[in-house]
């Protein structure tokens, strides 16, 4: 099996994880970005693609040919580069068919039916569970690891599996469950899932919360290290026990702070949608969330 090369790029701005993966060393310069990030100031209304940018300019440098432009979920603390990305390196857009779920529950809030496909055209590819699929000479499949949101989707490719909010590395334990569609109990059994591959395994997760003052943000652990120190999902954690304490924690929890620019683009797979009079708009409806 040909492992992949990864190289990470943290957003401290939003906490965010961005991937590039290939094979390093293979004439097919093939590659996959994954849950990539745009600059959005909320209060300005003003994007920057610092983030894509850095990103972008990795791909450019080292020659390589971007064939997927991965999201592991619809995010709801960033909005989403891949967009500005396909725009700049070509790619295809995709994400799992679950989103479909996503579409349902949030369109009858922002009514943006008219640029946001309830079919999820807006994406290049819809993976079905457990599909397999290759980033050039890599071998890669999708797992779905639901809890988080219901279209949560983690990817093997090679020894690295990729969980977005799935997981987070052993201190910090695993992505909060109360948005609409998530649960605690999905995120117990995802995270059997991924503790169940093999032990040297390297997971990447999409954000990174050092508990302050211990460490520099980080991005990956082995399956194994999960499997003895995830504070939340360690082995010898029963479902209960984990259950009780993420909706005792998740109880009450802030609203993300771009929760809702970020939901309505990232289901248009980061597009911000049909213009009036020559200017795009996100919509924040009253006393609905």
């Amino acid at each position: 099996m040909l492992n992949p090369n990864v190289r990470g790029f943290f957003d401290p701005m939003t906490a965010t994880w961005s991937y590039v993966v290939w094979a390093e060393g293979n004439p097919d310069k093939r590659c996959a970005v994954i849950d990539t990030v745009l600059d959005f100031d909320m209060h300005s209304g003003r994007t920057k693609t610092t983030a894509a940018d850095r990103v972008i300019d990795f791909v450019r440098k080292k020659g390589l040919e971007t064939e997927w432009i991965l999201e592991t979920h619809i995010h709801a603390d960033h909005i989403t580069g891949s967009s500005y990305v396909k725009k700049q390196l070509g790619g295809k857009t995709a994400i799992s068919r679950h989103i479909l779920k996503v579409l349902q529950t949030w369109q009858p809030i922002f009514h943006n039916d008219h640029d946001t496909p309830l079919e999820g055209y807006q994406f290049d590819h819809l993976f079905a569970d457990d599909e397999a699929f290759s980033i050039g000479p890599l071998s890669a499949r999708m797992i779905y690891t639901p809890g988080h949101t219901p279209a949560d989707t983690s990817y093997v490719i090679g020894d690295a599996v990729f969980v977005g909010d799935a997981m987070f590395l052993p201190d910090v334990g695993t992505g909060r469950c109360d948005f609409p569609g998530g649960s605690a109990e999905d995120s117990y059994d995802s995270s059997r899932k991924l503790l169940a591959l093999p032990d040297a395994m390297r997971m990447y997760v999409g954000h990174d919360y050092p508990p302050a003052g211990k460490r520099l943000p980080q991005c990956m652990a082995r399956i194994a290290e999960q499997k003895a120190a995830n504070i939340r999902v360690k082995e010898g954690i029963l479902k209960g026990e984990y259950v009780e304490k993420r909706n005792r924690d998740d109880k009450g929890k802030d609203v993300p702070k771009l929760l809702l620019p970020s939901i309505q683009v990232n289901l248009r797979a980061g597009d911000f949608g049909a213009a009036t009079k020559g200017v795009q708009f996100v919509k924040l409806p009253i006393n609905k969330i």
